[in-house]
């Protein structure tokens, strides 16, 4: 894995506005480059073999959205379109090698508790789960700021290079659980999550080695509940702008297909957190 911040987002970086602005589009790949394809589906996807008894390969899509969470459901008499093709997007410049294999990425980190999980099924074989993939996720902290890179965002302070980074491998059916806190923002973006998704890949006590990265994405929150959230200490003492979801580069309206995960609240308090979900799909071959 390789960062690639020369070709990739928009810098967050407290840098001269003339660079934050002089390329306003260089989230999304050249397109002239050759694109892996993924497929992202909703929440209810995870449902993947109870879909394929139905006759996944050869069933129609259709989804709906709710005002509450834009949840995508798959109907049972569903077509081959039910695995929705999109471009893939690019990781980013604060990317790192050598992912912690782990559940837990919070370490010190303070923030609404966010559950993940994720499921991820293969395109090439009939949308079946694909087990032992590794899922990565990283983000930024309430401020803004990236392990391993912190101060882009303005604020100092000790940095090991490891907080809100790490991964799970899917089991057998192709689902993974990552407890993390719900990101802050920076200059230029709205509030966003990073993904890959790795193949063959050789685990060692706390990392892994080798593989091959079959998906670069971002995942992206409600705007109603990301403004409540931002509001609540300690997302309230970041003083930088926010980028509203509308606005944001990358996020094009897309809901489920675009990375918008699907939440459900584990209180009644913003404060209690959130479970969010989204099946993911990737092409192996």
């Amino acid at each position: 894995m390789t960062d690639n911040a020369s070709a990739s987002e928009q810098t967050p970086e407290p840098v001269s506005a003339d660079t934050l602005s002089a390329e306003p589009g260089r989230h999304r790949m050249d397109n002239t480059m050759k694109r892996r394809r993924v497929l992202i589906g909703g929440a209810t996807v995870a449902a993947v073999g109870g879909l394929m008894a139905a006759g996944l390969a050869s069933a129609d899509t259709t989804t709906s959205e709710s005002d509450s969470d834009a949840s995508t459901t798959v109907s049972s008499d569903a077509s081959s379109s039910v695995c929705t093709l999109t471009a893939e997007v690019t990781e980013g410049p604060y990317s790192l090698t050598g992912a912690l294999v782990r559940e837990d990425v919070r370490e010190d980190r303070e923030g609404v508790e966010v559950q993940y999980t994720f499921t991820v099924v293969d395109e090439a074989n009939d949308c079946a789960p694909l087990a032992d993939a590794l899922v990565e996720i990283w983000h930024c902290d309430a401020l803004g700021e990236y392990s391993g890179f912190v101060g882009k965002n303005g604020h100092t302070e000790t940095d090991d290079g490891t907080f809100l980074r790490g991964g799970q491998m899917t089991d057998a059916n192709g689902q993974v659980s990552i407890i993390s806190i719900w990101p802050g923002h920076y200059v230029s973006r709205a509030v966003h999550v990073h993904m890959r998704v790795h193949t063959d890949v050789t685990l060692t006590d706390t990392s892994y080695t080798g593989g091959s990265v079959i998906h670069t994405g971002q995942l992206f929150f409600d705007a109603d509940i990301n403004t409540e959230v931002q509001a609540t200490s300690p997302y309230s003492d970041n003083t930088t702008k926010e980028t509203a979801l509308a606005d944001d580069t990358i996020y094009d309206d897309g809901g489920a297909s675009s990375g918008l995960l699907t939440l459900t609240a584990l209180g009644d308090s913003v404060s209690d957190g959130y479970k969010a979900t989204l099946t993911v799909g990737v092409s192996t071959s």
